[in-house]
Order: structure tokens, then sequence, then C-alpha cells
């Protein structure tokens, strides 16, 4: 049945209906107004003022998350450090004390980023496949843990899958300088011998030898990419984070990038600009 509100124009439609004995009553409005005049809707006001809100509170969450996920980066990254320092004191147990070290240099070449043994390097295995550096600790020492090799907090974006898969196989980067020998220069005979965690020697200011892995932070101009020379940053260059002999890892801040390789410059001298970098920490 229909009741006409003679003040409003307004017909409501009751349905009756019947159900477990009681008598159920809905009602259907014939305009989009409910009794009392109130409105279903948002004006135009309120919509509004709900998206500024809305907009406010993502300005405020958004900053402090992307913070929080920086922050989270960090403490992995010197969390795997800390775990790549008690890898390479397990190694050298097992080795009458020696630290990873090696292989023997292959012939040089333009791709080649190991070209004299010993020298400081980022790389996890050769040209040829062969282990190299920290790549020394996958076989026997990191186990199921391997992704240590790679920081969180790298800029670029990297499939530690697919590089760990080609360790064994052609040349692969991990996020992180060994220095097992401090060697810097690009060719003739090493200088500096095997050496054991506890007996490191000095470093070329005279210094004891104390970092021994910290963050790549190398730029490369775009045109070195034929050579395989890439970019390679992390933490957005603010800070580095780095592993010492006594098996401690820290935080060390980027300022005036004062950590950061710039292969633009000289490429001759990255291996020496990196390992000055090492001599730095030494100090710390």
């Amino acid at each position: 049945m229909s009741i006409q509100n003679p003040s409003e124009g307004h017909t409501a439609k009751f349905d009756v209906a019947r159900e477990n004995g009681l008598n159920m009553i809905s009602i259907n409005h014939s305009s989009g107004r409910s009794f009392g005049g109130l409105s279903h809707g948002l004006t135009l006001i309120e919509v509004l003022v709900s998206v500024s809100v809305v907009a406010a509170l993502i300005a405020v969450l958004v900053p402090a998350l992307s913070h929080s996920r920086r922050t989270a980066h960090e403490t992995a990254c010197l969390s795997k450090l800390r775990q790549l320092g008690v890898a390479i004191a397990a190694y050298a147990i097992d080795h009458d004390g020696f630290i990873p070290y090696g292989p023997k240099a292959p012939p040089p070449s333009a791709t080649n980023f190991y070209p004299q043994t010993g020298n400081v390097t980022s790389l996890l295995s050769l040209e040829s496949g062969a282990p190299v550096g920290l790549g020394l600790l996958l076989h026997g020492y990191l186990g199921v843990i391997r992704e240590v090799l790679f920081c969180p907090g790298a800029d670029q974006d990297q499939d530690t899958q697919a590089a760990l898969a080609d360790v064994g196989v052609s040349q692969v980067e991990g996020s992180y300088y060994y220095r097992h020998a401090s060697v810097s220069t690009l060719s003739g005979p090493a200088k500096r011998p095997r050496v054991k965690l506890d007996a490191l020697g000095t470093n070329r200011r005279g210094g004891a030898i104390r970092c021994l892995a910290l963050d790549t932070q190398l730029i490369a101009p775009p045109k070195m990419a034929v050579f395989n020379l890439r970019t390679r940053t992390h933490h957005q260059q603010r800070l580095v984070n780095a592993l010492f002999t006594d098996g401690h890892a820290s935080t060390h801040l980027n300022i005036d990038r004062r950590y950061t390789v710039d292969v633009t410059v000289s490429i001759y001298n990255t291996l020496d600009a990196i390992l000055r970098n090492f001599e730095a920490l030494d100090s710390q």
C-alpha cells in the first residue's frame, strides 16, 4: 500500500510480507530523500574535505615509510656483513689462518676486473667462472645464506639468484669490495703475499689493516657498459657499511661522497681510489 505525504509530495510504499507468522514491513521511498529531509549522499564540499584529509595523511606517511624502509635495508646490510665476517673467520680456521685469497689473475683483457692477483675486488667470480675474493666462501662457508653477498640497499635493480647462478660460469659482481691483499696496481707482480686474519700487516699509510669489506659506491659513465663496467651504488650514496677484522660491522656517513669512486674522472686509478677508502676506514 502507499501513503501520500501532503506537505512534501512524498510517497512511501509499504510492502507487507508474512514470514514465520510475522508481518514484515519494508519501506520503498519514491524520492531520493529520506524522512526528515536528510540526504543519502555527500556534498561536493564534504568530498573535497575528505580528499584533502587523505592527501595530507599520505604526505605525512609516505616519507616516514620510505625512511623506515631505508633504515631496514641499512640494518640488513650490516647484518649481512657480520655474517660474512663469521664466514671469513671460519675459512681462516680451516686454512691455517689465511683469509680467502686469489685465484691467480687471468691474462689482461678489456673486460677483466681482476688484472692482478690480490687486487681489491667486488667480483665473486672471474670471466672464466673461477670464484674470486668473497666468492671463495660460497662453497662450504655460506651454505643457504649465499644472499649475504648482496646488500638489500642497492640503488640499482639486481637479481641476486641469477647472479649467484652465474658464479662458476662468468664474471659476477657482489655488493661489497673485498680487500684480501691490498693490491691496487694493474700489472706486474703482486707486492703483498697471501695474509692471515690475525696478521694482516700495515697499509700504505703505515697504519694497521682493519677494514676487510665495504659497500660498493662506484659511478661509471654509460659508455663503459660495453666493458661490463656499470654504476653500482648503495644507500643512495648517503653512507657505507664496513666489515672489520674483529668481526664487527659499522656505518660511516659518505659526507661529500668521500667514499664514492667516480670512474668518469679516471678509470686508471680506480683500484687505488678504492684502496684509499679502505685505508681511511682502517683508522676509524
